[in-house]
Formats: C-alpha cells, sequence, structure tokens
C-alpha cells in the first residue's frame, strides 16, 4: 500500500500547536473554544495541517490506564480541525519539548541523575533517570497501549493525516542498539497498523539525531515509517551561516532523505521573534544566550526558508509554533527558564499577527516542487557517515553551499526565487 499517494502532490503548510494561554498544560486545562478559535485563524491564514502533541502523563496516568478524558478531549481537538478543514498529525509519547522532557512518573527511574533537560512528573521538577522505553518491556508494553488506544479513537476520524511516533526522543532516551530501536518502531507501528492500516506514520527526528550517532536515524526510521521527519533550526547550529540560514534547512532534509531514501516532511523551523517596540522584551532579548530576532527580520527567514523548501521538492514544512505564550505561563517550566521559547509564534499572545504571518499566504495550495536529485556535493557512502557525523555535516555543508549558494548558483537560485510565489 502507498501511503503517500493522494496529497502528497500539494506542498503541506502546517503549524506546530500548543494554546497560547495554556501551552504545554493544555490537556489539564482544556478549552475547547479556545482551539475552536485557534484553528479558524491556523486556516483563514493559509495552512492546511497541524501537529499537536499528546503530553504522555495527561493521557497514560498509569502504565495500564489510558484517561478517557483526554482521549475524549483529542476527539473534540479532531472534530475542530475537522470543520475548520484542518489535517492533524498526531504525536504521541511528549516526551521532549521546549526543553523539558515531560515523563509519567511510572516512566522515570528511582537513580538520581543531573541531566542536560529538566524532567517533570507530576507537576514537579525532578532531578532523575528516565527509563530507556527502547529496553524496558513494561513501557514498550504500555506505549503500544497508548498507540492502539488513541488509534482506535481517530482511526475513521476525517481530519488524521498521519500518526507520529513521538518528538525528538532522542532528548529523552537512546537506544542501547540500533536493533533495539527498530524493535522499538516495528511494535509502535504494529501497534498503530493493529487498528489503523489508512494513515501514515513518521517520526520527529531532530538536527541532533545528525550531529551525533543516536542510533535512530533516517535508516532506522526508514525501516517503519511511510515518511521522514526532520527538526532544524540554524538559531541551534554553530556552524550555521547565521540564525536565519535557510539553506540549513533544506541541506538537513536532504541528508535525511540521502539516509533515509525517503520522502522528507520538514516538520519544524522557526525562530524566536520580537517587536523592536517590545521594550520588556528587547530587555529580555539582551540576556538570553538564544537570539531573539527582529520580528521583520524572522518574516524575510519565513519567506525564504518557505521557497526553499518547496524548490527542493519537500513533502511540506511545518512551523513552529502557533502563538507566543501568555505571561502568565512565565513562571512555568519551560518558560521560567527558556526565555526564547516565550516567542517563537506567529502570533503573538495578544493574537495579533506577527509580519512573519503575512508571508503564509502565498504558499497555500501550492504543487510540490520538483525534488532536486544532484547530490554530487556528497562525497561519502552512507554507512560511513555517522563515523565521524559532526564534521561530516560541517564539511558537507560547505559543499552544499558551494554547489548552490556561489555566486553563479546563487544569481541562478535567488531568480527563480523572485519569481515564486
Amino acid at each position: 500500500m502507498d501511503q503517500l499517494k493522494v496529497e502528497d502532490q500539494q506542498f503541506r503548510l502546517g503549524i506546530n500547536y500548543w494554546p497560547a494561554m495554556s501551552a504545554m498544560y493544555w490537556w489539564q486545562r482544556f478549552d475547547p473554544q479556545e482551539v475552536d478559535m485557534d484553528f479558524l485563524r491556523i486556516r483563514e491564514s493559509g495552512f492546511d495541517s497541524a501537529r499537536i502533541f499528546l503530553l504522555w502523563e495527561d493521557f497514560q496516568p498509569a502504565p495500564d490506564h489510558i484517561s478517557q478524558e483526554s482521549l475524549a478531549r483529542l476527539v473534540r481537538v479532531a472534530n475542530a480541525a475537522a470543520r475548520h478543514e484542518l489535517k492533524l498529525i498526531i504525536t504521541l509519547f511528549t516526551g521532549h519539548m521546549s526543553g523539558v522532557n515531560w515523563i509519567p512518573r511510572w516512566a522515570v527511574d528511582k537513580k538520581k541523575e543531573v541531566a542536560r533537560f529538566r524532567v517533570i512528573s507530576g507537576g514537579k521538577v525532578h532531578s532523575t533517570k528516565l527509563k530507556n522505553w527502547y529496553s524496558d518491556l513494561s513501557i514498550i508494553k504500555a506505549q503500544a497501549l497508548l498507540a492502539r488506544e488513541v488509534a482506535t479513537a481517530l482511526k475513521d476520524h476525517p481530519a488524521l493525516w498521519a500518526w507520529d511516533l513521538g518528538n525528538e526522543n532522542s532528548n529523552c532516551v537512546i537506544p542501547p542498539s540500533r536493533d533495539a530501536a527498530i524493535a522499538w518502531l516495528e511494535t509502535m507501528a504494529g501497534a498503530i497498523r493493529s487498528i489503523d492500516s489508512a494513515h501514515p506514520i513518521t517520526i520527529g527526528l531532530h538536527m541532533e539525531d545528525l550531529e551525533e550517532d543516536r542510533r535512530l536515524g533516517p535508516a532506522e526510521a526508514a525501516r517503519v515509517c511511510d515518511f521522514l521527519c526532520m527538526h532544524g533550526y540554524p538559531l541551534y547550529a554553530d556552524w550555521a551561516e547565521s540564525p536565519t540560514d535557510e539553506m540549513l534547512l533544506v541541506f538537513l532534509g536532504l541528508i535525511t532523505r540521502w539516509l533515509g531514501g525517503k520522502e522528507v516532511l520538514f516538520e519544524e523551523f522557526g525562530a524566536p521573534a520580537i517587536s523592536r517596540f517590545d521594550a520588556y522584551a528587547q530587555a529580555l532579548a539582551t540576556r538570553s544566550p538564544v537570539p531573539l530576532l527582529d520580528a521583520e527580520d524572522a518574516a524575510t527567514f519565513m519567506h525564504r526558508a518557505l521557497t526553499a523548501l518547496h524548490r527542493f521538492g519537500f513533502l511540506g514544512a511545518m512551523v513552529w509554533c502557533f502563538a507566543d505564550y501568555s505571561p502568565l505561563l512565565y513562571h512555568n517550566p519551560p518558560l521560567d527558564e527558556a526565555v526564547h521559547e516565550r516567542y517563537f509564534g506567529l502570533w503573538r499572545a495578544s493574537y495579533v499577527g506577527k509580519p512573519a504571518l503575512a508571508e503564509i499566504k502565498s504558499f497555500a495550495g501550492i504543487k510540490r516542487g520538483d525534488a532536486d536529485q544532484d547530490l554530487s556535493w556528497i562525497d561519502l557512502n552512507q554507512a560511513d557517515f555517522y563515523l565521524n557525523p559532526r564534521e561530516n555535516l560541517r564539511r558537507l555543508y560547505a559543499r552544499f553551499r558551494q554547489r548552490y549558494v556561489n555566486q553563479d548558483a546563487e544569481a541562478n537560485y535567488l531568480g527563480k526565487a523572485s519569481r515564486f510565489p
């Protein structure tokens, strides 16, 4: 069965969604009217799809118990999406989100650990080790249960586009081996397909899955997934040309396609953007370790990024993210420490659109570009890439830019970009 047949001739234009007023606390503070209005805004702005996240503990408070209240709320979200003709990517086991790992209490170890990311369980921050869900059979069994129950709730829903097996999972735990990674993928995909064989399955890989060998990369994902995803942010890459280097996105997507041999959706990209007239945000910008862009510069980046991703034939692009978060949430993780996470939205928390929003409609409903098959700038085999992935990325990116952003090629590229859209 060809899982990518009917709609993949369209360049999918999507957005990653958390509500402005509740962020990651959405499922606990659920407001269906807010969701309905947000989806109306999203659709009227030209988007055809949205990616939503099932905060793991809210949907599975115990290994053998799925919250029927959360499932009912999920169906209401899907109903709102259908009313506004939006398609949904449903992301399971979330998991890592905006610099915090949100993990059910039953899925954390008793051992203390000073980790890169804070862990939140039961509404509290913990310094604790996570159980590895690629090797812990009890966790795998629980995840398969959640996958089946969610698939049962939505398998026939008109708003469903695809299933996503997690958001940047390697920021939570890393598989002990490639075989363990593939076995986990097969178990989760099998659980979904036992209920729903009609909708495609993917997984949210990110730039760090290319920069390091985390044992579940594009090749492993492609063994099971119907299409691949990549997340990339120039402002997080010390080897990017700038925080608005749109060609980095193209490069990451092409490397993903090359390693996995399957179509790629660029599932996350964006930039935190503030108004030059917002004195409070400008003051925070001077202390933020992550650059906060001027909103006009972010709009230019948005146009160039969408133009480039379309030109190189990707399935589509999904912007991070819907809206800035309400100041009422600033004392809560992750926004208490990650100042830049407050400002990634295309809308301000007041629902006033930022300049980048105006760039969206010109890309709505367009056909996909033709995939560029010229990979002559890649001078090694897939099997050798992870022998030294970070160095290989840096070197290949220089070769890629020489191929596409040197003086002659840049003139040709910008000529095409100026004519479309």
